[in-house]
């Protein structure tokens, strides 16, 4: 029989916050894992590279003596984002995906994209540069059941999504559904899901 040992994992979904949570969070992550993919979501969002860059430098800060941690940051995706954020992003080396919040959906998502087409231009750059879309799948129709609301982002959303740009790298976060595990499966290895 073959093992693996897992030595010190890492977390593909983290929401240190900022301030006093920061604090409070931070000494439990580094305790139990080795690196993190950071949420952009603060009051203001982190949507630029010296923003993701400020937000590392107060999380190295926070970090407990003696311990090791690597932040891996995100940037927060809007309706404003460019081409240019994106390369400068992938260029950065710390910046390793962009989170797509629906505008409305979630915790500090008002900034969130109010259409997804808007961003089309940094779809095709991310696309380019092989820089990953974490995706937040949800719509916030308020006339779709709540239970339905990450079915009906994959017909109308994802699916043309994925279309538009076929090598697009994309992470579909927190799936709640069998319809993303089936979307998942029945796509080719640029597409993956969180639980």
């Amino acid at each position: 029989m073959e093992t693996i040992t897992i030595t010190q994992p890492d977390d593909w979904h983290l929401h240190l916050r900022d301030g006093d949570a920061l604090t409070t969070v931070l000494p439990h992550t580094v305790h139990q894992f080795a690196r993190a993919i950071v949420m952009p979501n603060l009051k203001p969002p982190v949507r630029t590279v010296a923003e993701a860059s400020a937000y590392r430098d107060r999380i190295m800060a926070a970090i407990p003596a003696g311990k090791q941690f690597e932040p891996l940051m995100t940037l927060y995706l809007t309706d404003n984002t460019t081409p240019e954020i994106i390369i400068a992003a992938q260029q950065s080396q710390f910046v390793k995906a962009v989170k797509y919040y629906p505008a409305g959906a979630t915790t500090n998502s008002d900034f969130g994209v109010t259409d997804l087409r808007n961003c089309d231009r940094v779809f095709t750059t991310m696309e380019e540069v092989g820089l990953p879309l974490l995706l937040h799948g949800e719509v916030t129709n308020p006339e779709v059941d709540i239970f339905d609301r990450e079915k009906i982002f994959i017909e109308q959303h994802l699916i043309p999504l994925k279309e538009r740009f076929p090598t697009l790298r994309i992470v579909l976060e927190h799936i709640t559904t069998e319809d993303a595990v089936k979307f998942v499966l029945a796509t080719d290895n640029n597409v993956a899901a969180t639980i």
